[in-house]
């Protein structure tokens, strides 16, 4: 999991090519905006910035990443809207070092965005990471108890 998390991390596909993302940077972050980013991936164990709201997503991306969690059974987390600031929408682009919203943290660490989440949802990983969080996914709940009732 680490490996693709790192390749996805430092790596984005444009046409045929990878490309680092630091080329894709497009400003340094102030002390202050760092710090304040720094405090809101810290504030629960699971943070999205996204376009919308939970209960409204407004970008199909960020849509499909709430109903993975909701899927687990994922309720308590933060969002924020980065349409509210755009300051917020461009410095977590910088503070990642990932281009596009929505951005997903896992304990205060980046695991990237929609595409990522789906690739662990779809593999099953995610299960494994929402446990190192003491979080069981409802999924997972759901597989035991149908395997009780065979």
């Amino acid at each position: 999991m680490s490996v693709l998390r790192n390749l996805t991390r430092n790596y984005t596909i444009a046409s045929t090519f990878l490309i680092p993302l630091r080329a894709c940077s497009t400003s340094a972050l102030s002390s202050e905006l760092r710090q304040r980013l720094s405090d809101m991936v810290a504030a629960k164990d699971i943070v999205i910035f996204m376009k919308g709201v939970p209960t409204a997503p407004q970008c199909g991306f960020s849509n499909a990443v709430v109903q993975i969690l909701k899927m687990h059974g994922v309720e308590d987390y933060n969002a924020h809207n980065v349409l509210e600031e755009n300051e917020i929408r461009e410095g977590v682009k910088s503070f990642s070092n990932w281009p596009t919203i929505p951005q997903v943290y896992f304990k205060g660490e980046f695991i990237g965005g929609c595409d990522v989440l789906l690739q662990m949802h779809q593999s099953g990983d995610i299960v494994e990471e929402l446990q190192k969080l003491g979080i069981k996914s409802k999924l997972l709940t759901q597989a035991e108890n149908e395997a009780k009732k065979d």
